[in-house]
């Protein structure tokens, strides 16, 4: 008995650390293949991790500020560009909406001192697409259907998750009701 319960304790670890070691495979992967900011429109750039970490093409676009929709990416280079951290997780039963005022203050921050922003989380996928999509629609008047179709048009993985798109369609109703 004793035999089994260590083998089993055994198998437990070893999982652990081979989706620990997946997990930092995968992380590398992303940095050196999906690395490069993409402009969605002037001034406001869309990107994953490895974007956020890529010092040379975010000076090279003059990004100022970094705006990261993510629980657990501290700031690469903390002297060099001015960051604001929103730590949500990617999952459908995140409020994510409670933070759109304070992010679309930060993105018009660094558009008003002449810079422009990264708006990154760690895939580029859901809750940075989900931000700068509430974005375009409250500042350009688009429609859910419209941003996000905008946005795919430059980024293909675009995809927020079923719980960011409810409250997209939440947001889409408020800007109607409002304007």
């Amino acid at each position: 008995m004793a035999t089994s319960s260590a083998i089993e304790q055994f198998d437990e670890s070893m999982k652990k650390q081979i989706a620990s070691l997946l997990r930092v495979f995968n992380a590398v992967k992303l940095c050196k293949q999906d690395n490069t900011p993409c402009l969605i429109e002037e001034g406001l750039f869309l990107g994953s991790f490895g974007s956020s970490i890529n010092k040379d093409a975010l000076k090279a676009l003059n990004v100022t500020h970094i705006l990261t929709v993510a629980s657990t990416l501290a700031p690469a280079y903390p002297g060099e560009f001015v960051y604001k951290i929103i730590n949500v997780s990617d999952r459908s039963d995140v409020d994510i909406k409670q933070y759109f005022d304070e992010c679309f203050d930060f993105i018009d921050e660094a558009k008003r001192h002449g810079g422009s922003v990264l708006v990154h989380c760690y895939a580029g996928k859901s809750r940075s697409v989900t931000i700068i999509v509430a974005y375009l629609m409250k500042t350009r008047g688009m429609s859910l259907s419209e941003a996000l179709q905008h946005v795919q048009s430059i980024r293909s993985v675009a995809a927020p998750n079923p719980g960011f798109i409810c409250q997209l369609q939440d947001l889409e109703k408020f800007l109607q009701v409002k304007n």
